[in-house]
């Protein structure tokens, strides 16, 4: 499926759906793909990504659309981020604020069993969102000026 191709078949399911999620889904998927051929791609790069497009099975007719495409948006931005180090807006943000809460429940844990536990872990949750949202904003700030932000 070329991306011409991909773009006109969520433009044609944007428009016949009337679910909020759903259509938020496809124009998600609409503006990576606007984006890669705005993009400078060899052949050979665009060969490959209309490959995976076709992997990932567009045309099947599932039961449940949204999760379906959901999960084909998912493996399509993943195979973006390993292929070309392609990241969308706010990857790090989101994957750091994650993994930043995370480590601060068991920082917060930890540094509760000297004071109060819930005092602990509500600090921790504190300090592991503001580092890890401190840690994704500069990521994303490189990840941009490498030219690597769809």
């Amino acid at each position: 499926m070329t991306l011409l191709n991909a773009i006109n078949f969520f433009e044609s399911l944007k428009t016949e759906s009337s679910k909020k999620s759903e259509i938020k889904i496809y124009t998600q998927f609409i503006d990576i793909l606007k984006k890669l051929e705005n993009r400078a791609f060899t052949n050979d790069d665009i060969q490959s990504i209309e490959i995976e497009l076709d992997s990932l099975k567009l045309n099947s007719n599932p039961d449940n659309r949204k999760q379906f495409f959901k999960n084909a948006l998912s493996k399509f931005e993943t195979y973006l981020k390993d292929t070309f180090s392609l990241t969308s807006q706010g990857y790090y943000t989101n994957l750091s604020v994650t993994l930043g809460m995370l480590f601060g429940v068991v920082a917060g844990i930890l540094i509760g069993e000297r004071f109060e536990r819930s005092l602990g872990i509500s600090f921790g949750i504190c300090m592991g969102l503001f580092i890890g949202a401190f840690i994704g904003r500069r990521k994303d700030a490189q990840a941009k000026e490498a030219g690597h932000m769809l």
